[in-house]
């Protein structure tokens, strides 16, 4: 049997893709392995989010072809649906694949290596082919004939890196654009999985042991605008709770404009996860207008303050982007009060990075808008994240002798076992319990992050 070494950087989606992939190459006969030094193929699953992302993707390359030069390097994921061409190029990759492909994978995969079993207990021969697998021309409309994958067993849905809170993926591709966002050409225009599809997959994620599920896609707000009736998130949240066993389900990112009154009132429900992440990008109306979002600061606020009040012990997050071109001090300044104003516990702080094709990358190239200075970003981006450290460790400190219902999680570190709260604070349970247990928990201390119960 053949063995294979499987990455994943980004978002929860690309980890979603990852555990079907791990299927469905285990269905064709290999097995995954942790080391990448030990595997006959490794596959990187990449993101392409952001410029650091492939950056890092080229570093796992470079660190393959060096210490494994015999491995062979399959690259897939949004990266290479952007840059099938940079990457074919590059020394030690032997296959790309866009995520148009993604679902034929293992398929590609196995055609390109042959392996071969001569008998029994032999070495499997593997026999390179070289042929790369990218289509040139590839445009984001080609995406909207992505593969249906059939709902497979409970471990096939898990996400790659964490298979206590397994993420079901819901939704694909964007319909929004964005200005600085590359999203909607490496992942296509959005598009839902089917309701029936999806409580099929969640059935089967509770009978195989799992307390809680992640719902997750790109554009997780838009589900089912694309279906017959044009169902809700709402809806969809709804149907779960009511036909699936699930004990806890929890929402990845919302935009503000698809927090409806009837999803905000869902996180009142005992099984619904007390946790909104809801991006802002900036607190800046003249910086949101460049930016193409779909809303102004008083609006977002506005939602905010509804979803406070169904849900008074709620994480609230937002994405905060730092140093976007023509932000001025005054605009920075502008979005760093506005953001103190708000109900939120933590914030994703990113600094602007250039995305090839994008408004942004088209302004800052004809000199429509000026760059930020690096020195400037990284001082707005160290603000921002001075808040967020602040506005964590008060959240956290509230629930100082305070009773939370915790799920315990797969590790062990000093004798203590970590968890996570509904609420979305990390929990650091003295003593080793297994995985998968939900507990209530008062925690006793806060330390560097953690609350320790």
């Amino acid at each position: 049997m053949p063995t294979y070494f499987l990455h994943t950087l980004g978002c929860r989606a690309n980890q979603a893709d990852a555990a079907e992939l791990e299927e469905e190459l285990e269905a064709a006969g290999w097995r995954r392995t942790p080391d990448w030094r030990a595997a006959e193929a490794a596959v990187l699953n990449t993101c392409s989010v952001t410029a650091a992302a492939e950056a890092e993707a080229r570093q796992w390359i470079r660190r393959l072809r060096r210490q494994r030069p015999d491995c062979r390097v399959l690259v897939t994921g949004c990266y290479a649906q952007r840059a099938a061409a940079e990457l074919e190029a590059l020394p030690g990759v032997d296959w790309v694949l866009g995520n148009a492909e993604k679902p034929r994978l293992a398929t590609h995969l196995q055609q390109a290596l042959a392996p071969a079993c001569q008998a029994e207990g032999e070495a499997w021969s593997l026999a390179p082919t070289s042929t790369p697998l990218w289509r040139a021309g590839q445009t984001p409309a080609d995406l909207i004939h992505i593969a249906a994958r059939p709902a497979a067993a409970a471990r096939a849905i898990a996400a790659e890196t964490e298979r206590t809170r397994p993420t079901l993926k819901v939704q694909e591709g964007c319909n929004l654009r964005c200005s600085f966002c590359i999203i909607p050409s490496t992942r296509g225009p959005a598009r839902s999985r089917p309701l029936e599809e999806i409580v099929i997959r969640a059935q089967r994620l509770a009978a195989g042991g799992y307390r809680e599920i992640v719902l997750s896609g790109i554009n997780l707000g838009h589900w089912g605008r694309d279906l017959a009736g044009q169902p809700r998130l709402a809806h969809l949240v709804e149907t779960l709770l009511e036909r699936t066993t699930v004990e806890r389900l929890r929402l990845s990112s919302v935009e503000v404009m698809d927090w409806d009154e009837r999803l905000i009132a869902l996180l009142a429900h005992p099984r619904l996860a007390r946790h909104a992440h809801v991006p802002l990008q900036s607190g800046s109306d003249a910086v949101l207008r460049r930016m193409r979002r779909r809303y102004h600061p008083e609006h977002y606020a506005a939602r905010l303050a509804r979803i406070r009040a169904a849900a008074p012990g709620a994480a609230i997050g937002a994405d905060v982007m730092a140093g976007f071109p023509g932000e001025t001090e005054a605009e920075f300044e502008e979005s760093l009060r506005f953001i103190e104003t708000l109900p939120l516990t933590y914030l994703h702080v990113f600094p602007y990075s250039s995305r090839p094709g994008t408004a942004a990358a088209r302004a800052l190239q004809d000199e429509t808008w000026q760059p930020v200075p690096e020195a400037v970003v990284r001082r707005r981006v160290r603000r921002l994240r001075e808040l967020s450290a602040r506005r964590q460790e008060a959240f956290a400190r509230g629930w100082l002798g305070r009773k939370l219902t915790v799920l315990t999680l797969t590790g062990e570190c000093s004798g203590e076992t970590p968890a996570i709260s509904d609420n979305y604070l990390k929990i650091a349970l003295a003593g080793r319990h297994a995985p998968q247990r939900m507990l209530e928990v008062i925690p006793q201390s806060y330390q560097a992050g953690v609350l320790r119960a």
